[in-house]
């Protein structure tokens, strides 16, 4: 198991840089996405010559950071089609480019008919949902086994692929020996399910296996109106310290990203003390 972190969550800067802050916190590797994290960069296919990919992995590489994972996600039922096809573009892009960096996984969320931001929307819990996505990453399944690199989806509720059971199902609709699954288990929760989150665990290691690469990290708790919130993990109600032995048991290889975690420096801590 390696721990990464988003460098994005640490700054806007060069990768020499965020790979130093990101070794001294104590990580191994990041989850990139180009334009959020590396200072003029925009990640577009066209600016991704292999001078700068080779660049921005030496940058990490000097500091024992490695760049297993490149985020390209975009919404692919964004009411705009010229902006899902620049989307898939640049995702197809990252795909060919990934080797440069090191990493074997493009990752992507399946999006919402709320263009922006991607929340519930009762149109992506429906049949039009799921083939609208299917279409658009049924090629960019296609590139990843020409290039070798493995498309990755994640799923939330609120989202077109907003359950494990819908995960699965594209999943084995796209699979080419190159698709595998980001798992963020308080993405599949809301305030009708948190109850169920060690039930949802043990549903996704059933059903993806292996086909899992990637645990999202976060904790969150509770407000008094049932809603919930993300918080670090001293303050946290997910429990890690139960999930993590059934997750190493079962995926000992995953990349667990700490994503946006609240008390980094502290989360870390803990979270090291259950593995």
């Amino acid at each position: 198991m390696k721990l990464c972190i988003r460098p994005h969550d640490v700054g806007h800067s060069t990768a020499n840089d965020l790979g130093e802050k990101i070794q001294a916190m104590g990580f191994e590797g990041v989850q990139l996405a180009i334009a959020k994290a590396i200072k003029g960069q925009s990640g577009e296919p066209d600016t991704l010559t292999p001078d700068v990919c080779r660049s921005i992995k030496e940058g990490f590489n000097s500091h024992n950071i490695e760049i297993p994972i490149l985020g390209a996600y975009f919404n692919p039922v964004h009411s705009n089609k010229d902006s899902v096809r620049k989307g898939a573009a640049k995702f197809a892009d990252h795909l060919r480019k990934a080797s440069l960096f090191g990493a074997k996984y493009v990752a992507s969320e399946t999006g919402s008919y709320n263009d922006q931001p991607w929340t519930y929307n009762p149109r992506n819990q429906t049949e039009e949902g799921f083939d609208e996505v299917y279409s658009v990453f049924r090629p960019l399944a296609d590139v990843a086994l020409e290039s070798g690199s493995y498309l990755t989806l994640e799923g939330a509720w609120g989202h077109c692929i907003f359950c494990p059971a819908q995960m699965e199902r594209i999943v084995k609709a796209l699979d080419n020996g190159y698709i595998r699954i980001t798992v963020d288990i308080f993405n599949y929760l809301y305030e009708g399910n948190y109850k169920s989150r060690f039930d949802i665990l043990d549903e996704c290691l059933d059903r993806f296996g292996d086909k899992i690469a990637v645990f999202h990290i976060k904790d969150f708790n509770v407000n008094s109106d049932g809603s919930l919130y993300e918080t670090g993990i001293e303050n946290g109600i997910m429990g890690w310290d139960k999930m993590l032995p059934k997750i190493k048991a079962r995926v000992p290889d995953a990349l667990l990203v700490f994503e946006g975690m609240k008390d980094m420096p502290r989360s870390l801590e803990i979270f090291k003390s259950y593995l």
